[in-house]
């Protein structure tokens, strides 16, 4: 994707959402500054703007808000205007998925938040017992929350290693301008040629 700190010429806002603990501020730190930061729970939200390569779309304002409990009713104030919805999970924290579905389903039935795009960023697969994307796919129930009306991704990656997240900001960044169909087709052929199964593109 190729990130510089600069200043974009025209940014996008992209809401980046998750349960505390999955790793949000972590691996946005790891994308920008490609160093581990040690974070504490956020409490408020942090705001980091990355800019691609590709001149011909938007930067991204990545607006991280706080996961802990008794901030999960303020998300909803930062739904206005955003172009572009990221949701991290601990893909090893298997006893926190169904809460973390729970919260997600809850995002995405927002009137302002209607055929946002999506990237779940499947975190911590650097982790022993991590689950892969199609297992965390089904957990999600994404087939059904996006409801063939939203265009979504789901990617693996680690904050700490770094792995997958340039990936993932670029599919979002792709989400954002192409128009759904397109994405859908070439999302469902980029998931075989990875060799997910027919599961992870209904994840029903």
């Amino acid at each position: 994707m190729g990130m510089r700190t600069s200043k974009p010429r025209r940014q996008a806002q992209v809401l980046m959402l998750g349960l505390d603990q999955s790793g949000k501020s972590t691996l946005l730190y790891k994308l920008k500054y490609n160093e581990r930061v040690v974070t504490v729970p956020t409490v408020g939200f942090n705001v980091e703007t990355l800019e691609t390569t590709d001149r011909s779309g938007p930067g991204l304002a990545i607006w991280d808000v706080g996961g802990q409990r008794k901030m999960r009713p303020h998300w909803q104030h930062h739904y206005a205007d955003t172009a572009g919805l990221l949701f991290v999970v601990d893909s090893a924290d298997r006893g926190r998925l169904d809460e973390a579905r729970k919260e997600l389903h809850q995002v995405l039935k927002y009137e302002s938040l209607k055929g946002v795009p999506l990237v779940v960023l499947s975190n911590k697969q650097d982790l022993r017992g991590a689950l892969g994307p199609e297992a965390v796919c089904q957990r999600l129930g994404l087939g059904r929350a996006c409801d063939g009306n939203r265009p979504w991704f789901i990617q693996p990656c680690s904050g700490i290693t770094g792995a997958g997240l340039e990936e993932g900001f670029r599919r979002m960044a792709y989400l954002m301008k192409t128009p759904f169909r397109q994405t859908q087709e070439d999302i469902q052929v980029r998931m075989k040629s990875k060799g997910y199964g027919i599961t992870a593109l209904i994840c029903g």
